[in-house]
């Protein structure tokens, strides 16, 4: 299997990472696409509160505005009418709620080849760095030392581990995503995934459960 590298805060290259002791699967056919996962995380993601009045629901009186004869005016029955300003719409969005499912062994074989994907093209990164107090100037330095200030970076980082968040997630070109919370779409938006090498059990419990 690829290996991934350690880099030091000054961006130089440690070491080399294997995953021989966890057991991960390979590469495998799916019968659900990227594609589809991720467009099923953005469908179900939809609020789907938008909607519009139909003519039987905007506030105006029912009284017809005047007579059907002898005005020369053409013939009215409602000011709800959807030709009139502020009448109903026609056809206008209501709300409605939108799901794709796919099933938890589907979920799991798309996240073990997105991992695949990025082990093959080496977009995966340890970085071994912590901040006793959040440094946003440290977090940016040992980017640009990695070479990677410059691209779309997804940080695997811990709930607890507050100093590290706050020094990472100013930076504009960086998501932190703690280790429970991946999910096709955050996945694979994303250049290059970077975790710490302090969580490296973390990062091996999170690819193990994809399994």
């Amino acid at each position: 299997m690829d290996q991934i590298p350690i880099y030091n805060s000054s961006g130089k290259e440690q070491e080399k990472l294997n995953f021989d002791d966890i057991q991960i699967l390979k590469k495998k056919e799916s019968l659900i696409t990227f594609s589809y996962a991720i467009k099923s995380l953005l469908l179900n993601w939809r609020q789907g509160t938008v909607g519009c009045k139909d003519r039987g629901e905007v506030n105006f009186s029912r009284k017809k505005p005047w007579k059907q004869k002898g005005t020369g005016r053409a013939r009215a029955g409602t000011l709800r009418s959807p030709l009139w300003r502020k009448g109903g719409v026609i056809f206008g969005p209501q709300p409605r709620t939108r799901i794709l499912s796919i099933n938890r062994k589907q979920t799991k074989l798309v996240l073990n080849n997105i991992f695949h994907d990025f082990l093959e093209n080496k977009k995966l990164c340890c970085l071994d760095l912590s901040f006793d107090k959040p440094s946003t100037k440290g977090a940016f330095d040992a980017l640009k030392k990695m070479n990677k200030h410059n691209k779309k970076v997804l940080l695997f980082l811990p709930f607890v581990d507050e100093s590290n968040w706050m020094s990472f997630r100013n930076i504009p070109n960086v998501s932190v995503l703690s280790f429970d919370q991946a999910d096709a779409y955050n996945l694979t938006k994303n250049d290059c995934w970077i975790f710490l090498k302090k969580d490296l059990n973390l990062f091996k419990n999170m690819i193990a459960t994809w399994n």
